[in-house]
C-alpha cells in the first residue's frame, strides 16, 4: 500500500476516533426553571437569561382552596424545579401553557386536580 495512501487512512479513521464520540454524546437541552410561584395558577420562570410569567392552562381552581392549592403548588414546584412548556396561547403578555415537570414527567395542571384543588377546563384540546 502506497504511503500516501496509508498516512490519508489514518487520518480519515483518526477523525473518525475523535469525532463519532462526540456525535454520541448527550447534549445538554437549557430548560425552563421555575422561579417563583406567584398563585395557584401563575409562575414566574426563566431560560438562561429570561423570565416571564407563565398561567397553567386549562385549569379551574377551587375559589375556596386557592390559599391551599398555591401552598400545594409552592411545595411541588420549588425554585430551580426544571420544567417543560407546552404554549396555548397569551393573555395579557402572559403565557398560557400546559407545564410538564422533567424529573416526572408530569402535568402540573393535573397534579393539582389529581390532588382536588381544580378541575381541568372541558372545552381545552388535548
Amino acid at each position: 500500500m502506497p504511503s500516501a495512501l496509508r498516512r490519508l487512512l489514518g487520518g480519515v479513521l483518526l477523525a473518525l476516533c475523535v469525532l463519532l464520540p462526540l456525535g454520541l454524546a448527550p447534549v445538554s437541552v437549557a430548560a425552563a426553571e421555575v422561579l417563583q410561584v406567584r398563585s395557584a395558577t401563575l409562575l414566574q420562570v426563566g431560560d438562561q437569561n429570561r423570565s416571564y410569567g407563565v398561567e397553567l392552562a386549562c385549569l379551574v381552581l377551587n375559589p375556596e382552596q386557592q390559599q391551599q392549592a398555591t401552598d400545594w403548588l409552592r411545595q411541588d414546584l420549588p425554585r430551580r424545579t426544571r420544567v417543560n412548556l407546552r404554549p396555548r396561547g397569551t393573555d395579557q403578555g402572559v403565557l398560557l401553557a400546559q407545564v410538564e415537570r422533567l424529573d416526572r414527567s408530569t402535568d402540573v395542571a393535573r397534579d393539582l386536580v389529581a390532588a382536588g384543588y381544580a378541575t381541568l377546563q372541558q372545552d381545552c384540546g388535548a
